[in-house]
């Protein structure tokens, strides 16, 4: 490693304070290998989805783990290009990577990227892609608590029988989670009846999402009750609502939670009645602390959990939340998920 002036001051000034402070060998314990020197440590986000909210706070919560742990980050987006992000993936093992946190993308096309990986000896985690290898931790938002917890509200607000339209894209590892819990409930309350199924994922998402409900509504002039288990599906939904004056009797709920989406849950009148959500920022964090504990030869599991919380319309009027800060300082359980949080962790 070149020493530079700027590295032996800092060298300098650690060694006059592990003399002052402790014994040198306990100071260099506080953390296990490679992270009591984490400048050597690189680790890479591969990305499949970064459009919306969601992916720019699960962004923050990477970039905050990894400046905490006082390692380099190299993130990688392939904007929902499945060949590019297996590419990508050979690009941070070709760079000599430590470590790999693979976000979304599609099992046939990441399955051999991830194996790639692991056989050049390279820690990796999954979030919300089913990679197949038991090799590799995969970090879920509990997806089907997600879907869970959105629709017992739905029930709760109006009954067990309604007319429903169901946004959903099959092939993504979360969608396809709540997709398994929906079907569950339309199974256990037989009242509900699915009158129509889309969904895209062509950015910008939310857009495209509301140019197909436009459509959907105009058919199904009945429809009381939309599940959109995304929030950038949601946001759609709610454009296409809006436009065709159903504020009053249509009910969306979702998945997610962004400051955008809490405005638009805010507004008077509203459709867009409850969604379930991890904080994303909380879950980004998770996905490198997992990695680090890899690093470190320590297991997460092989399946790291966040827990959600149910957040409805009324809960952010009562609570008068308007963004996500103020969510994290008024329903405290969003904050922070006690997951993957060795002793040794440091934490943003």
């Amino acid at each position: 490693m070149k020493m530079t002036r700027r590295s032996f001051a800092r060298f300098a000034g650690g060694l006059v304070g592990a003399a002052l402070l402790a014994p040198a060998p306990a100071f260099a314990q506080d953390k296990p290998a490679p992270f009591d020197n984490p400048g050597e440590v690189q680790i890479a986000l591969v990305r499949y989805l970064s459009t919306g909210d969601f992916f720019q706070a699960y962004l923050s919560g990477v970039e905050a783990q990894a400046k905490a742990l006082g390692v380099e980050l190299r993130v990688f987006d392939s904007r929902q290009d499945a060949a590019l992000q297996a590419d990508m993936v050979d690009q941070a093992i070709a760079l000599g990577v430590d470590g790999i946190v693979i976000q979304h993308g599609l099992t046939e096309s990441m399955k051999e990227a991830a194996q790639r990986a692991v056989d050049a000896g390279i820690k990796v985690v999954a979030f919300d892609v089913n990679v197949e290898n038991e090799a590799i931790p995969q970090i879920e938002q509990s997806d089907r608590d997600l879907a869970r917890l959105a629709l017992e509200q739905a029930i709760s607000d109006n009954g067990e029988s309604w007319k429903a339209a169901y946004v959903y894209v099959p092939g993504i590892a979360p969608l396809d989670r709540r997709d398994e819990t929906w079907v569950q409930f339309k199974e256990k309350y037989p009242g509900i009846e699915e009158l129509a199924q889309f969904g895209t994922l062509d950015n910008p998402i939310a857009n495209s999402v509301a140019n197909q409900a436009r459509s959907v509504l105009s058919a199904n002039p009945d429809v009381q009750v939309v599940f959109a288990p995304y929030d950038e599906f949601a946001k759609g939904v709610k454009i296409a609502v809006d436009e065709a004056g159903m504020a009053e009797n249509v009910k969306i709920y979702s998945a997610d939670i962004s400051t955008a989406d809490i405005a638009a849950m805010r507004e008077p009148g509203s459709a867009w009645a409850a969604t379930a959500a991890t904080n994303p920022a909380v879950v980004g964090q998770v996905s490198v602390r997992a990695l680090a504990m890899l690093l470190a030869g320590e297991d997460p599991g092989r399946s790291v959990i966040v827990p959600p919380t149910l957040i409805t319309q009324k809960q952010l009027n009562d609570a008068d939340i308007k963004n996500m800060e103020e969510l994290s300082q008024k329903l405290p359980q969003f904050a922070h998920a006690d997951v993957a949080v060795p002793a040794w962790m440091p934490l943003p």
